[in-house]
């Protein structure tokens, strides 16, 4: 169970989204039971052969993904997860390097996931592999196809990239109390409190993946972002909003009649929110079903 939980925390990293992480911890494993005995027996780490060949999966899923979002109707988000313990405590990163590393609950973050989406398969494979999980560059290099200095390169690209838009700096607190503050500005339909909780730059990206209706282009600015809101909650007046916890950081979960119709996750930046990430997608909210409960 610790191996199979190891690999879904690297393929969802890698993926963005849980169902395609498990399928590779499945194929993951149907490629080892598919060794014989004796070669089995020869694999010395059977996790880090495991971990090289579920890598290689996600590298060649990345690949084609982008082919796929290519034709993907609207904004893509990754896949919202709920239950942190099982996609953050799973132990740190290696000790070398320490300045390169993040913590598993920052990788799980959806800005850590919308920023990695950005760069190319070869560099997140590599910045995952090595910032997050702690595996030398020389056991990169056998993954990738790459040099382990080529790797470096890689990882470095991609650490660049997220410097440049690093995740929301506040505190749990804070992010909570703004997060609170704005899901209440939502239900009391207060204009001015809402604007004032969102930065001036502010952008809303929604996934409906077509099939429901969503937003097809970011919205951006904090008075557009606040009237889309407030318009949103009068159009759907049964609508409840509800304090969650969304990829291991307060968010808030959309309901009408008790079943979850959309997953949203803010990023709070200096006691403003600067990003909100709406997922609508019903394919992408498993994770809630489970937990939703009829209206009183």
């Amino acid at each position: 169970m610790a191996e199979r939980r190891r690999l879904l925390n690297l393929g969802y990293r890698m993926l963005g989204s849980v169902q395609d992480a498990e399928d590779v911890v499945q194929e993951t494993y149907a490629r080892w039971y598919a060794l014989s005995e004796e070669a089995q027996r020869a694999i010395e780490v059977p996790l880090a052969w495991m971990t090289r060949v579920a890598s290689r999966i996600c590298l060649d899923q990345l690949a084609s993904a982008r082919v796929r979002r290519e034709r993907y109707t609207g904004e893509w988000l990754p896949e919202p997860v709920r239950n942190s313990a099982t996609w953050t405590s799973t132990g740190g990163a290696g000790a070398d390097d320490p300045a390169d590393r993040i913590t598993l609950d920052e990788s799980v973050g959806m800005g850590m996931l919308v920023v990695l989406d950005s760069v190319t398969p070869a560099e997140r494979v590599a910045f995952v592999l090595h910032d997050v999980f702690g595996m030398p560059f020389a056991e990169i290099a056998e993954t990738v196809g790459r040099t382990p200095a080529a790797c470096r390169q890689l990882a470095s690209s991609a650490r660049r990239r997220l410097a440049e838009r690093r995740p929301g700096n506040s505190t749990a607190q804070e992010h909570r109390q703004v997060v609170s503050a704005f899901r209440e500005a939502c239900e009391t339909g207060d204009l001015d409190a809402l604007v004032a909780l969102l930065d001036p730059d502010v952008e809303s990206r929604s996934d409906g993946g077509g099939k429901v209706r969503a937003a097809l282009r970011p919205v951006v600015g904090q008075d557009k972002v606040a009237r889309l809101f407030l318009g949103l909650m009068r159009k759907e007046p049964e609508v409840d909003l509800v304090d969650d916890e969304v990829n291991g950081t307060p968010g808030v979960a959309v309901r009408v009649a008790g079943t979850t119709v959309a997953v949203l996750a803010l990023e709070v930046r200096d006691g403003l929110v600067t990003n909100v990430w709406v997922v609508l997608n019903p394919d992408k909210l498993h994770a809630w079903t489970g937990y939703d409960t009829p209206s009183p």
